[in-house]
């Protein structure tokens, strides 16, 4: 039986990545604008490259790359950066397809719903109250809530909490299967890998279901629910 599903957010619900270049190629355009003199596409490449050192979450991306680039930061530089960033993330943040409509059937279905995220706490809740899914979640985990990351048991043991559901009754579902899989799977809570989100060229994500869109959640927890209830 499953009771409680537990989504991680991003490149599960909304796409992610799409968000971000889009806000960065907008934070390097206004930044250019505002007196940056830089090659676009290779000002966009360097803030990449610290995301991928430093991590998609920093929030001081643009003061480090503006230090990197001119020594020091130049805070009309940065202010339009920012602006621009914030102004793209705004208007591109969509969900995925099916997305609500399959939250609707989970929610007419009795199931209890939560989010988990390594996103900082005030950015997490910003996506989903944007994305209007604080209608469907009970609770949303953060690193900062937990005092830990995924993989680590802590998030995952504070989702089942919240959730008040047994980690055999409980479905994990996300697209880094190293992190929301693996991290799931050694409590005992069950999996499904959102392949539509994967970034990671995964080939083998070890999760018990996978995903080619999200609505595939509902007819496998009508299954699973419909079986158990047999026995």
């Amino acid at each position: 039986m499953i009771k409680a599903v537990i989504f991680d957010v991003d490149n599960t619900l909304t796409d992610f990545m799409k968000t971000k270049r889009a806000a960065v190629d907008s934070a390097v355009d206004a930044m250019i604008g505002a007196g940056l003199r830089v090659e676009k596409a290779s000002m966009v490449e360097k803030v990449f490259e610290i995301y991928w050192k430093d991590g998609v979450e920093d929030q001081r991306i643009l003061d480090k790359v503006l230090l990197k680039e001119l020594g020091r930061i130049d805070y009309k530089i940065l202010a339009a950066g920012i602006l621009g960033y914030r102004r793209a993330k705004s208007g591109s943040m969509t969900l995925y397809p099916k997305v609500e409509m399959t939250l609707i059937e989970l929610t007419r279905m009795g199931v209890r719903m939560g989010a988990l995220s390594d996103a900082p706490r005030l950015e997490a809740w910003l996506r989903v109250v944007g994305l209007g899914l604080h209608h469907f979640f009970e609770h949303v985990v953060t690193a900062e809530d937990a005092g830990a990351r995924k993989p680590a048991p802590e998030p995952f043991r504070k989702a089942l909490e919240l959730l008040g559901s047994k980690p055999s009754e409980t479905l994990m579902v996300g697209d880094w299967a190293e992190r929301d899989v693996a991290g799931a799977k050694r409590l005992g809570i069950r999996t499904a890998w959102a392949k539509y989100g994967d970034t990671h060229d995964t080939q083998d994500s070890g999760a018990e279901f996978v995903l080619q869109d999200i609505h595939g959640l509902v007819d496998i927890i009508r299954r699973e629910n419909g079986a158990r209830a047999k026995v």
